[in-house]
């Protein structure tokens, strides 16, 4: 392993900083709870836009290095301006980022080098279900697809063995593919 760490890394992981942290958490569980948020504001027609800039983690309320904007819209097909990706299509990219993270940081702990990592995912959705048109019509994805490619320094078995692993730790696969309790209310 360590003529595949440079500056005691693999695949870009800090694998000594991954250790410490792991270390950390067992000695103090609280060290693992975390909290994310989003500010969200509608801009006009299917047009919103979320401000990132804030979490807690690690015991302290921190802040990002910078803050992120992510845009939302609806493509003219469905009465939007374009001007973002729509609402599923971030979910899609949030799932595609949290695997592939999941998988990268699961190689570099193993001490596999990976040279190149592409995913695609495609999810069918039924409009009727979003419009209300048909109660009987989910609202959400019927169904996601996601298809790896993964290149390294490791036999196939072991890079089918990181994209089960991926799935396994993935916070956001988890989050799609559990009931997750989500409360609305009034401000």
């Amino acid at each position: 392993m360590a003529d595949l760490m440079k500056n005691g890394s693999v695949n870009g992981v800090d694998v000594a900083r991954l250790q410490e942290t792991m270390h950390l958490i067992e000695g103090d569980k609280r060290i693992a709870k975390s909290r994310f948020e989003a500010d969200n504001r509608w801009i006009s027609g299917g047009e919103n836009r979320s401000r990132i800039d804030h979490f807690f983690g690690a015991c302290e309320d921190r802040r990002h290095e910078q803050a992120f904007e992510l845009s939302a819209d609806e493509p003219p097909l469905l009465l939007g301006q374009d001007r973002g990706a729509n609402p599923v299509e971030h979910v899609l990219h949030a799932l595609a980022a949290c695997l592939t993270t999941s998988l990268v940081y699961q190689a570099a702990a193993r001490g596999i080098k990976l040279t190149s990592v592409k995913s695609h995912l495609e999810g069918d959705l039924d409009l009727r279900g979003f419009l209300g048109m048909d109660a009987s019509v989910r609202n959400g994805y019927e169904g996601i697809r996601v298809r790896f490619e993964i290149e390294g320094d490791a036999p196939r078995e072991q890079l089918d063995e990181l994209c089960r692993m991926a799935q396994e730790r993935s916070p956001v696969f988890d989050i799609i593919t559990n009931r997750v309790p989500v409360k609305v209310e009034m401000a």
